[in-house]
């Protein structure tokens, strides 16, 4: 197996930020970096944002519309990114892709582009950005890294009083998010890979810890998100909907500082004892 080494991504001889992990996946199998697993694997924002890096080889130019990634096991052995072209037509075109190890798949991801929109503009609608104070009146929120290492390559700056594991009554998670290596706004990829940065908003009513892991995410970048000018997400995760078996249903909006709705983003959990 040929492994990758340009710029520390085969045998990560740097720590290299997420972000510029983005851009800087190569062909061929890659180590998965310590400092950039989430539950005992490589973070499944970043490995999803990976294939959307990857899916330009076929996409172009298009912007990306959605993209959905589902889990069949955790990314904890060298991998490789495979996409493949789908559909092209004037108003939308799809690429597949997926993070293959020795093992087999571990993440099989589909996505629309856009394509012509012609001269028509039609009404913009826009979920508007709840009232909360600013990045900067906010107060960090830590993350052990031995729990989830990539966390120590973001900022988390909660907003209220709800926190995960805290035992409180509503599964809501509201936050200021942003990568630290750089003050750049997210493209696509990056976008990806924050609207997976908060723990479960699920995990918010629990009060003993359970890994909550991602099966199924979804995420949709809005209009506003090629205008965006800031590194800061405001993400506001909501469980809709959870069972006693475990399984739930959750929702993430994204606006930036100056209240633009930056897209969404729907996760299919499933909880697992601690």
């Amino acid at each position: 197996m040929q492994k990758n080494t340009k710029d520390g991504m085969g045998g990560m001889a740097e720590e290299v930020g997420p972000g510029k992990f983005l851009r800087n996946l190569h062909t061929g199998y890659t180590d998965v970096p310590e400092h950039l697993k989430g539950f005992g694997g490589l973070h499944g924002g970043l490995a999803l944002g990976l294939v959307v890096e990857a899916m330009r080889e076929h996409a172009g130019e298009r912007e990306l519309v959605s993209v959905t990634g589902r889990f069949g096991r955790a990314i904890d052995s060298p991998f490789r990114v495979v996409t493949a072209p789908g559909h092209t037509g004037r108003s939308s075109s799809t690429v597949s892709g997926r993070v293959e190890s020795e093992r087999g798949t571990l993440l099989d991801s589909w996505a629309v582009f856009a394509g012509e929109s012609g001269d028509v503009s039609w009404p913009v609608v826009e979920f508007p950005i709840p009232e909360v104070p600013g990045p900067e009146e906010c107060e960090k929120f830590a993350i052990p890294k031995e729990f989830v290492p990539i966390s120590t390559s973001m900022e988390i700056r909660p907003v209220g009083s709800s926190r995960p594991y805290a035992g409180g009554q509503e599964a809501e998670l509201v936050a200021w998010v942003r990568l630290v290596e750089d003050d750049l706004p997210p493209d696509a990829p990056r976008f990806v890979l924050l609207m997976d940065a908060l723990a479960p908003s699920y995990s918010a009513v629990l009060s003993t810890l359970a890994f909550v892991p991602t099966v199924e995410i979804t995420v949709r970048p809005g209009a506003g998100l090629a205008k965006a000018s800031s590194p800061w997400l405001l993400l506001r995760a909501t469980t809709r909907q959870a069972g006693p078996s475990g399984w739930s249903s959750e929702w993430i909006d994204a606006w930036g500082p100056d209240g633009t709705h930056l897209g969404s983003a729907q996760q299919l959990r499933m909880v697992r004892g601690g």
